[in-house]
């Protein structure tokens, strides 16, 4: 079979197992349904599986992003070509972005999950009231460390430029300085003697190139790391909660699909002009990666060398494109805050103006970029929002709605990055490159 055969079945036997164990494994206590040992067991070898897949992705990221976008620019051998993509790429992904966040406000409008019969849920504010404090110390746990209100969305410009330039290429949070120093470098690169410029951009091809190779390796082992991440996933859902939230579950999962397969192809068919199935083949292991994993930046790795290798994107659009939109372009994160605060206002009754749902619009918009670089970021926008609209002690249904957050957060995962990819795709034929023009490449 083909890899992204191997992952689909991959993810599919996960899926299976996952659900046999809580069927099995689950014990009632109160207040929630936990796993017993044989359960806990189980869960523990799936996530030490998954940890070291993502650990492997997360391990190329750095020196891909960095060599990637140095080498991309660099080739570009003007300032003026860098600020064009610049603009185009910013331009696509604000107009995508605010589309999908009009599309969760009027599913969430239209649909009203948080009501029954016009009024609040009852049987979720009962459940809620049972459980406050449960719910209440998981957002608390979730956002330990992070910082609460507007200040996340000011200080974007603050931690995109870091006081040490080592420090960009640290573990956690450091996209967007990372993003910074290798447009700076690249910038540089330009405007320096030829001699100095042919040696070093030498070696950062070459450290592209063998990046690219190990990325390759890594996939090899893509269908077992996938299995272990989704099967700890089922495992741990619990079903009454599922069951509770359906309707919030199903007006997020058809909000997001519908950007995806509807949203989508459009701007693939009219905006660049190629065939959208073509390219949803070609991002197929891109797609399957990003819904595994919850996380666009783990799954960049396998973005580019999708786009460059199924779609035929070059690598000066995609190694500028790519990793920008990884860090600042969420489209499926936007669409999800943005029916999340429409949600905790309908459950606790909390009447929203058209003012105020404009005031949500924007917010989702502004904190979809500046915390996307943050741990829990959804969580931490959603807070962001329901506190600057104003919605009294919220933080009980937030926490409750993060029982079903992993499935959903794996689906607008995969929205996020094949947006990305569109964005790319529509940048490079805006360039005049001749992209999916055949049939993509087998991988």
């Amino acid at each position: 079979m083909k890899p992204w055969q191997w992952i689909l079945v991959a993810m599919i036997a996960a899926l299976v197992t996952g659900s046999i164990i809580n069927a099995t494994c689950v014990v009632e206590t109160e207040p929630e349904l936990v796993l017993n040992r044989t359960g806990e067991i189980l869960v523990s070898i799936f996530d030490y599986i998954g940890t070291i897949f993502m650990n492997l992705l997360k391990m190329v990221i750095v020196p891909l992003v960095f060599t990637s976008i140095v080498v991309g620019i660099a080739g570009l051998g003007k300032s003026s070509g860098f600020a064009r993509l610049g603009i185009k790429t910013i331009g696509y992904y604000a107009l995508t972005s605010l589309i999908a966040i009009l599309i969760g406000l009027t599913m969430v409008n239209v649909f009203k999950p948080g009501l029954k019969d016009g009024q609040p849920n009852e049987a979720i504010q009962q459940q809620i009231e049972g459980n406050a404090d449960k719910y209440k110390g998981a957002v608390e746990g979730k956002l330990a460390g992070q910082e609460g209100g507007m200040s996340a969305v000011r200080d974007l410009f603050i931690r995109m430029i870091p006081q040490n330039v080592f420090e960009s290429f640290g573990a956690n949070n450091k996209m967007l300085s990372l993003i910074f120093v290798s447009i700076l470098t690249g910038v540089g690169l330009i405007f320096i003697s030829s001699s100095g410029r042919g040696s070093v951009l030498g070696f950062f091809e070459g450290l592209n190139e063998l990046t690219l190779l190990i990325t390759n390796w890594v996939m090899i082992l893509a269908p077992i790391g996938i299995f272990g991440l989704v099967a700890e996933t089922t495992a741990q859902t619990g079903i009454p909660i599922v069951l509770l939230l359906g309707k919030y579950f199903l007006v997020v999962v058809a909000a997001l699909l519908t950007h995806l397969f509807v949203v989508m192809p459009l701007i693939l068919k009219f905006l660049a002009g190629v065939s959208p199935r073509k390219h949803f083949y070609a991002m197929r292991n891109a797609l399957l990666t990003a819904f595994s994993t919850s996380s666009s930046s783990a799954t960049l790795p396998v973005t580019m060398n999708a786009l460059m290798k199924n779609a035929g994107a070059s690598e000066r659009v995609t190694s500028f494109v790519l990793p920008l939109g990884a860090t600042v372009n969420m489209d499926g994160t936007a669409l999800y805050e943005c029916v999340a605060v429409m949600f905790v206002a309908q459950v606790l009754g909390f009447e929203m103006a058209l003012t105020t749902q404009f005031t949500v619009v924007m917010l989702a918009l502004l904190t979809s970029i500046g915390v996307a670089g943050v741990p829990s970021a959804s969580l931490v926008a959603i807070t962001i929002i329901v506190y600057n609209v104003g919605i009294p002690n919220a933080e009980a249904v937030i926490g409750l709605i993060l029982a079903v957050d992993r499935p959903l957060d794996m689906t607008r995962t995969a929205v996020n990055v094949f947006s990305d990819s569109c964005g790319a795709i529509v940048v490079a034929k805006s360039e005049g490159e001749d992209v999916l023009s055949g049939e993509p490449a087998e991988a």
